[in-house]
């Protein structure tokens, strides 16, 4: 989808200056920017092409408010003629979907680390009422942590919903992406949050084999695969109930220490950001006044010559 956002550097609401393009979703472009008023980058979502239904997604995701080390959720929104913006925390270390498609399979260690603070965002996420519908290796975000522990912060909570709400939900029609939906979800039904341990079933074995969901087959051998069965049960009755059920079976397997793959900074240094407001355009004046120094030395010259 094409950005909304101009080419150069934008202010937003008297606030956000938008700086570089950093990412595209199904909602529209996601900006790097600089706030104004907390002296900060952030990121900034700009929406798309104006419809109502985006517009009521992007309203509903305006409006999560969940504080945790393990989610990245929007913390304000702004409009301004034709833009609607989200503001959030800027994560500059790409995604899990970059680190499989980088690494390809993780060892069991750092598969279990990060599946352990993916269940600990969702227990906030599910402990605020809402489902988050979209769990998926592009939606778990990473902190720039260079060769440290990775850091996991859940994000894109656009088609998030609260549980068993009818107002969010279409019948026939599902919401969320193909294959790491729970075939319950995939028909149309309300939002639960066993529909999410679902999908970080797929997204456990995706970690492990490095396939994604359409080429998964039988789950192989492997130290988390009690986990992934317990989670990719179809019968959601039957599925581990809650996020900290499964935390406390992630945390019972024997599992190896973690080799943790590198995470580097991928958005590198922000551009320079323009002065804005009724900040001093220096460049401007120091231009004046050399063009002044030129001109008024002319005539000293040529005053001088005439006398």
């Amino acid at each position: 989808m094409a950005a909304t956002a101009p080419s150069r550097p934008a202010v937003v609401a008297g606030r956000y200056v938008l700086l570089d393009q950093v990412g595209t979703g199904g909602m529209g472009s996601v900006w790097r920017a600089w706030d104004e008023r907390t002296r900060r980058h952030v990121a900034i979502k700009v929406l798309g092409r104006h419809s109502s239904a985006l517009l009521a997604r992007f309203v509903r995701e305006q409006a999560i408010r969940v504080r945790h080390p393990h989610v990245v959720a929007p913390h304000g929104w702004a409009a301004e003629d034709d833009l609607v913006v989200l503001a959030m925390e800027l994560v500059p270390g790409g995604s899990v979907a970059d680190l499989l498609r980088e690494h390809g399979p993780l060892d069991p260690g750092t598969a279990s680390l990060l599946l352990e603070q993916l269940l600990l965002g969702l227990a906030a996420v599910h402990g605020a009422g809402l489902v988050h519908r979209d769990v998926k290796p592009a939606n778990l975000l990473l902190e720039a942590t260079g060769d440290g522990p990775p850091h996991l912060r859940l994000g894109d909570f656009g088609v998030a919903a609260p549980v068993a709400d009818r107002r969010f939900t279409t019948v026939p029609g599902a919401i969320g992406t193909d294959g790491y939906m729970a075939p319950e979800q995939a028909r149309g039904a309300l939002p639960e949050p066993t529909q999410d341990l679902y999908a970080v079933g797929r997204v456990a074995l995706e970690m492990v084999t490095g396939l994604p969901p359409t080429h998964q087959g039988e789950i192989p051998s492997h130290p988390l695969r009690t986990f992934v069965e317990r989670l990719l049960v179809t019968d959601p009755a039957q599925r581990v109930a809650s996020a900290e059920a499964a935390l406390r079976l992630l945390r019972r397997l024997p599992v190896p220490p973690a080799e943790c793959p590198p995470v580097p900074d991928r958005l590198g240094a922000a551009p320079r950001r323009r002065r804005t407001g009724a900040g001093v355009d220096w460049a401007g004046w120091a231009a004046v006044v050399v063009l002044t120094s030129v001109v008024v030395g002319c005539l000293w010259v040529l005053l001088g010559w005439a006398a």
